[in-house]
């Protein structure tokens, strides 16, 4: 099966899942797919949007059932996590919507908003938007950064060789990321 079947397969679903599992790098990623016609812009933006927003409602019920859970505990001593929780008590509206856009609060913000007395409607609400918009900006980012990659590289390179490499590219920024939060 070809890279491109696989995609119009799978690409969608597996935009959503990397979303919810990566996030931004997968996101832009998928931006670069739409660019290059394998992928549709408005759907790649409701795959990243769900993905994203499923998992933060996951991670919010979590923290909302686990509280009190030795674990979720441990946590709370852990400084993004104070961090997160003193930020979400100035405002508890605004970092609710800008969490996903905040370096190292991304993970840990839903669960310790879990921890929190915010009603579970106000939080699904609120996720929601913001995914909707962060996924909006990350999809474009992706489709243009796609586009210019198309129009430097591409007459250079045949197709196959420029998605190979900018999917070689993503993978290695997201393993350097992951070992960077890991070290911190």
């Amino acid at each position: 099966m070809t890279i491109e079947a696989l995609i119009a397969r799978y690409g969608l679903a597996a935009l959503a899942l990397g979303a919810g599992m990566e996030g931004e790098t997968v996101v832009v990623l998928g931006g670069i797919m739409v660019q290059r016609g394998a992928l549709p812009y408005v759907g790649a933006i409701l795959a990243a949007a769900a993905g994203s927003f499923l998992a933060d409602q996951l991670f919010f019920a979590a923290g909302r059932r686990f509280r009190d859970h030795p674990r979720v505990r441990r946590w709370r001593a852990r400084p993004a996590f104070a961090r997160a929780l003193a930020t979400f008590e100035r405002h508890p509206t605004l970092f609710v919507f800008a969490f996903r856009f905040l370096y190292g609060l991304r993970t840990v913000s839903p669960i310790a908003i879990g921890t929190t007395r915010l009603p579970f409607g106000r939080f699904m609400a609120l996720n929601g938007s913001a995914a909707l918009l962060w996924a909006t900006i990350f999809v474009s980012i992706g489709y243009w950064f796609g586009h210019g990659l198309s129009e430097v590289i591409g007459r250079w390179l045949p197709s196959w060789q420029v998605l190979a490499g900018g999917g070689i590219a993503i993978v290695l920024l997201a393993a350097i990321t992951w070992l960077v939060k890991r070290r911190a």
